[in-house]
């Protein structure tokens, strides 16, 4: 199976114009809240948080790269709908030269982060396969969620 960048990058496009466009039926309060319920998450708080697993799962599960990420802080985060924006686009141009490394190789098939991967497979497809399945399941919720608060 070959795995081409632009393929990657035109779906992690897709996604995050996705969230762009959540953020156009939002202002910069209702983008904050959290709706009632256990479990819950803001849409500025799930932004903040795809911002980080797309570079941090291609980075450090993908290319074995150190990284830190503050997974609890990320859906914590407050932030207004132009910051939002500008954390979309700032986290594409950072993508774009991760997932030419990711796609040249090599890459880190052993990294012990890939043990959270769905199922038997750890390969880079199902790498690739699980940040396309953890945007788009958020981009579903942050829908909800404006369609809950406004």
């Amino acid at each position: 199976m070959e795995l081409k960048a632009a393929t990657i990058k035109h779906y992690l496009g897709v996604a995050f114009a996705g969230m762009d466009r959540v953020l156009d039926r939002l202002d910069d309060d209702s983008v904050n809240v959290r709706p009632s319920g256990w479990g819950t998450n803001s849409v500025a708080g799930l932004i903040v948080h795809c911002c980080e697993l797309a570079p941090s799962w291609f980075e450090t599960a993908g290319l074995g790269r150190h990284g830190e990420r503050d997974r609890d802080g990320e859906f914590a985060a407050t932030a207004s709908v132009a910051e939002l924006r500008t954390r979309i686009e700032a986290t594409l141009v950072r993508l774009d030269p991760i997932v030419d490394d990711f796609v040249a190789g090599p890459t880190a098939g052993e990294h012990e982060l890939r043990v959270f991967l769905p199922g038997d497979d750890r390969s880079d497809a199902a790498l690739v396969l699980h940040v396309f399945e953890e945007l788009f399941q958020h981009l579903g919720h942050m829908e909800v969620t404006a369609d809950a608060v406004k």
